[in-house]
């Protein structure tokens, strides 16, 4: 069994789902990734299944329809936790999240004495690539105003690409986790740090998605206005 896995959700990333899992074994090639994919019209889950028939390191767990990012990450948590892996990452299918970044997370973890760690594109060093104006005024506010409501330090609360100590998973109440978007990522940060874990952030490069169409919606926002208050209320 590999020490490690990488949660990779996706819906309709047929173009880019061969490419991303080579590039992640190629950085962590002791690793194994899960492919967690939400029955995508566009076949995506038969070729990560044609993809695990020929590399013994990758797995694909189908869900039934298209039933949210925060889910999948659950379902991916899940299936780490029932079975003997150490660290557990997740990133985007979409080569937002680069892969050569994972190694450095990974390290984080061990030597670093990091138990969670999130790629931040708001520390030195950190920064976002093909953004307009207006999506890089609504992270950067969101995450504000995230962080004033909840008075946590770490600058990158919404961050989607993240690696987690095996222990973090086993104490956070995933059942409890309703979240989703921006705002399951905001939630599972803030619980471990309300768990007393220790965070780190590592900068990355977030580039906006080479192919297909962005997962966002006004619903995603929404959601993600509202979670931190929920949280700070302590519901």
């Amino acid at each position: 069994m590999a020490a490690n896995l990488v949660i990779i959700p996706t819906y309709n990333e047929r173009d880019v789902i061969q490419p991303i899992v080579e590039a992640t074994l190629a950085e962590l090639s002791d690793a194994h990734v899960l492919v967690v994919d939400d029955n995508s019209p566009d076949g995506t889950g038969d070729l990560a299944d044609s993809i695990a028939e020929s590399d013994s390191r990758v797995f694909v767990l189908h869900r039934s329809g298209k039933l949210g990012l925060g889910t999948a990450y659950l379902a991916g948590f899940r299936y780490a936790l029932e079975r003997d892996y150490a660290m557990v990452f997740e990133m985007d299918a979409d080569f937002s999240h680069d892969p050569g970044c994972l190694p450095r997370f990974q390290e984080k973890l061990g030597s670093g004495g990091a138990d969670l760690v999130l790629g931040s594109r708001y520390i030195p060093e950190g920064r976002t690539e093909n953004w307009g104006l207006m999506r890089r005024l609504i992270s950067r506010g969101g995450n504000v105003y995230a962080r004033a409501i909840l008075g946590v330090e770490p600058q990158d609360l919404t961050s989607g690409f993240k690696g987690f100590r095996r222990k973090v998973l086993e104490a956070v109440d995933l059942d409890a986790i309703r979240s989703e978007g921006y705002a399951f990522q905001i939630e599972m940060t803030f619980r471990a740090i309300q768990l007393g874990f220790d965070v780190a952030e590592v900068p990355i490069t977030f580039v906006d998605r080479r192919d297909g169409a962005s997962k966002m919606s006004w619903a995603i926002f929404a959601e993600a206005i509202w979670v931190p208050c929920r949280l700070r209320l302590g519901r």
